[in-house]
């Protein structure tokens, strides 16, 4: 990656494209462009039949300096940067600073491109890519441009680092319900990227990520303990209670009884009605306490069975 920096002090990191690249994209654009100019020397060819021989070679010498070297330069222009064979490529020519060129640039790189590509068939140019250490060819270096890739594959997704082994669980009875999910998402992008930032920067960055961590939650980290280490320790315990919060439930659903039947509906029943029970004997009936009489709290009749299963709790099993 190359950095460039802008006028206003910004740091770019830029993939400038190497010589494999930068050669197939312009071995497409050139063979676009000699078939455009063989096309149109046919259609020239016929129409001055009747020319001499001076005529013709003005003519042939217009075309080459407006196909083989106008052509590159106007769609460089008007696409800003992006020539057939560089769309193909993922491929794009931008300024030093990391702006889009303009027509002085492609004129440049054109002219320079006559020279070191056509004249020599490509071979200054690569010598050219290869000695630099962003891989610009000579009309690169004139014109103050520089071919960058657009497209870039995409890597794989980088886990949060693990917190060092004495820190795991020491926040167990941590209370993380205040914290808000945008903080989550910058402890986790910046443990996930702090390898690659300025350790002053990653500093300053972690400790004010762990004074948030701690107003809310209320609890200072122990003494000693670094604020990179202080915030994986806290997301380790967060996953570690969300897996166990899934695991927990997917126990729960595979070991649950079987629900039971619906109840039967009876004939002319507004609502669910009890299930069928074998009757009451028609005399009194003695509890365990020896008391007889009406029915006891909490055993109704089949009326309220009715009600208790049309609220929606079903009887155990």
């Amino acid at each position: 990656m190359s950095e460039l920096v802008t006028g206003d002090a910004v740091v770019l990191g830029l993939r400038p494209a190497r010589l494999p690249s930068r050669a197939l994209a312009a071995a497409i654009d050139l063979a676009v462009v000699f078939c455009v100019f063989m096309l149109v020397s046919v259609v020239v060819a016929i129409a001055s039949v009747t020319l001499d021989e001076a005529a013709v070679a003005a003519i042939t010498v217009a075309l080459f300096l407006l196909v083989l070297i106008g052509g590159p330069i106007a769609v460089e222009t008007l696409s800003h940067g992006r020539s057939l064979g560089k769309l193909a490529c993922g491929l794009r020519v931008v300024r030093d600073d990391g702006g889009p060129i303009r027509f002085r640039h492609a004129l440049v790189r054109g002219a320079m491109g006559a020279v070191e590509i056509l004249m020599t068939f490509g071979v200054v140019a690569s010598i050219a890519s290869l000695v630099s250490a962003r891989g610009r060819r000579l009309g690169d270096v004139f014109a103050g441009t520089l071919v960058i890739r657009e497209r870039v594959a995409a890597k794989r997704s980088v886990g949060v680092p693990p917190p060092p082994p004495w820190l795991v669980g020491r926040f167990s009875q941590l209370d993380l319900s205040a914290v808000p999910d945008e903080l989550w998402l910058a402890v986790r992008q910046y443990l996930t990227r702090m390898h690659q930032l300025d350790p002053g920067v990653g500093g300053s960055i972690a400790g004010r990520l762990a004074d948030e961590l701690v107003t809310r939650t209320g609890i200072a980290p122990p003494q000693g303990v670094p604020a990179a280490a202080f915030l994986a320790a806290v997301v380790h315990e967060r996953q570690a209670r969300d897996a166990r919060r899934v695991f927990a439930g997917a126990r729960n659903s595979s070991s649950a009884p079987p629900a039971p039947p619906a109840p039967s509906v009876l004939p002319g029943a507004t609502g669910f009605a009890a299930p069928a029970t074998p009757p009451a004997p028609a005399g009194p009936v003695a509890d365990g306490s020896g008391a007889a009489g009406g029915p006891r709290p909490g055993h109704g009749t089949g009326q309220e069975g009715a009600g208790a299963s049309s609220a929606g709790f079903a009887p155990p099993g």
